[in-house]
């Protein structure tokens, strides 16, 4: 069995899971409860809060911890727009930018404002995945409320020029968000230097728990709650926390950033033997996305006159698990809208295929997976 597709998700830390245990067992009180008992449980959150903080340059109460990267993105959007909806300011500042190579997660909650009288701009993508920061500039008015832009994107791996675009943003007095699901663990992430105002993260993206994540919310911006119930999270994300996820999460990063450098170095090796091995092949196939300027491990393919639900079917066969850019209906293959907003041409476009290695991935696993792959469309 060869898995490959990290960019879905992430194998358990052994570190992080031995970690988690102990709060899954024996410390299991409420991390809000007044009472001694659950005196562990509070100091625990406060030490992952420290340590996330720390790998990506924030302040700890600038951390708050949410169920994931799809919560963290609707809650930075919608919490943002409902902010200066309520106190006044909806006619001032309503427009929100945003890219189509989006996660679904950002698009969704754009369409559902839009729906609500908030206008959205989407900005052009060229063809090798990245957005130029000064189109920017034809985009944004002093209306502008919130300009969203992921870091690495999920399927091509591009990675994007955040800091440029979020100084134009406070230019005009919007704030900005990223959406870093797939970049933090993976490639360094500096608050500082990208000059965000929020930032979305996912622990099971790096080797962290499902069902947890974080917010970084940069001190001093206006923000809304997502939903309503306790006090907790600084009265801004109500719900008991998830005290073993929170711990996991962090040992998980920084797990991470201590070998992140490394990791990266190993990685090339591997992306590059795959090239080279379906070279070899002879296949003829387009690089999705810019090859020097994405994520670590992350390739994206598009093979000529070739099906990429058929390849991701024969490859599962085969126990290679892998991922595609088109979604499958029961009518008709739909090309992913990364793929369609980055102009693939046709014939190429529906031979797509997204190889995300990882740590638990081998040169081996390349030289397979190219072949196999070669067997298939030959």
């Amino acid at each position: 069995m060869i898995y490959a597709d990290n960019a879905a998700t992430t194998k358990l830390d052994n570190e992080a899971f031995e970690a988690m245990i102990p709060w899954l067992r024996d410390n299991y009180g409420n991390p809000s409860a007044p009472y001694s008992f659950s005196r562990a449980e509070r100091k625990a959150i406060a030490e992952a809060r420290e340590i996330i903080a720390d790998c990506i340059n924030a302040k700890p109460d600038e951390i708050f911890f949410t169920s994931g990267g799809t919560e963290s993105n609707n809650w930075s959007i919608k919490g943002i727009t409902q902010y200066y909806n309520l106190n006044g300011a909806f006619n001032a500042r309503r427009t929100i930018i945003t890219s189509p190579i989006e996660h679904h997660a950002v698009l969704n909650s754009c369409n559902t404002l839009e729906r609500n009288g908030y206008p959205v701009l989407y900005l052009p993508v060229k063809q090798d995945g990245l957005i130029d920061s000064n189109v920017l500039k034809d985009y944004i008015t002093d209306t502008s409320i919130v300009v969203s832009v992921m870091l690495a994107n999920n399927e091509i791996g591009t990675i994007q020029p955040i800091k440029k675009i979020a100084e134009i943003a406070h230019q005009h007095g919007a704030h900005m968000h990223t959406d870093a699901v797939q970049a933090v663990g993976h490639i360094p992430v500096n608050v500082q230097d990208l000059c965000v105002d929020l930032l979305s993260a996912s622990a099971h993206k790096f080797h962290g728990p499902k069902g947890v994540g974080f917010l970084y919310i940069r001190k001093g911006t206006k923000i809304l709650p997502y939903f309503d119930g306790g006090p907790q999270e600084k009265e801004l994300r109500a719900g008991t926390e998830n005290v073993a996820g929170i711990v996991g999460m962090a040992v998980a990063l920084k797990n991470c950033i201590s070998q992140m450098q490394k990791e990266a170095e190993r990685l090339k090796i591997i992306t590059e033997r795959f090239y080279s091995e379906l070279d070899k092949f002879g296949i003829d196939y387009v690089i999705n996305g810019d090859k020097n300027k994405r994520l670590p491990g992350n390739i994206n393919i598009s093979i000529k006159h070739s099906n990429g639900e058929m390849l991701l079917h024969r490859l599962d066969l085969k126990g290679i698990y892998i991922s595609t850019g088109a979604a499958c209906d029961s009518k008709e293959t739909k090309l992913s809208h990364v793929i369609e907003a980055i102009r693939v041409p046709k014939e190429y476009a529906e031979g797509t295929l997204r190889i995300s290695f990882g740590r638990e991935n081998t040169v081996d696993d390349s030289v397979t997976i190219a072949a196999a792959i070669s067997a298939i469309v030959r």
